[in-house]
């Protein structure tokens, strides 16, 4: 089964310049590489899940979407860092036309991360969920797995309706979060002896 690390994008990957969509207007946050880095070498694979309002709302395109979005995984990928698969939910309730809804998909929703989980084989007790936004770590309490919410990008700040009581930690940026999440996982001598425990008692 697959460790995941769900990132959301805007502010935790890349900076948020509130419905960025240009390439040029592409800047990556802050240590998100060795953050990535260092993750990755623990065995965690990684998963973009974001709230795309921008389309819903009109003020830029899917077509818009994927074309930066695509940037966005290219540039990591010349670091190095590979993403599995990027899930966006479009919708708001404020949108126009077809994207006018309340969509599980959008986060708080855990409807991304639940299609993820019919895709690929995750372990819910070794993944995480990292975002900007207090919707970014409820999504993950609901989901049932670790949250952290970084203080790049909005850093919490918008949208104090979602205070969840239940997040693990507040990181400064990706850095910070991995190495918490890094010296809170198990080492491989203890999950292996957990393992041998769990089939004593079947």
């Amino acid at each position: 089964m697959k460790k995941i690390i769900f990132l959301d994008r805007d502010g935790v990957i890349n900076v948020d310049r509130q419905y960025v969509f240009r390439i040029e207007d592409f800047e990556l946050e802050k240590n998100v590489i060795p953050g990535l880095k260092s993750l990755a070498k623990k065995g965690f694979e990684f998963i973009i899940v974001t709230n795309q309002s921008g389309i819903g709302k009109g003020y830029y395109t899917e077509d818009d979407f994927r074309t930066f979005n695509e940037h966005v995984i290219s540039v990591l990928k010349d670091n190095g860092i590979e993403i599995l698969k990027t899930y966006h939910s479009p919708f708001h309730p404020e949108g126009i036309g077809e994207y006018r809804k309340a969509s599980p998909c959008r986060k708080p929703g855990t409807g991304m991360l639940e299609q993820a989980e019919q895709d690929f084989r995750i372990d819910r007790k070794t993944s995480w969920i990292i975002g900007d936004k207090w919707a970014d770590v409820k999504c993950g309490v609901d989901f049932g797995i670790r949250s952290i919410l970084v203080k790049t990008g909005k850093g919490g700040k918008r949208d104090k309706k979602y205070k969840p009581e239940k997040y693990t930690y507040v990181a400064e940026d990706l850095l910070d979060a991995s190495q918490f999440i890094t010296e809170n996982e198990p080492s491989r001598e203890l999950r292996e002896k957990s393992k041998q425990w769990r089939n004593k008692l079947k």
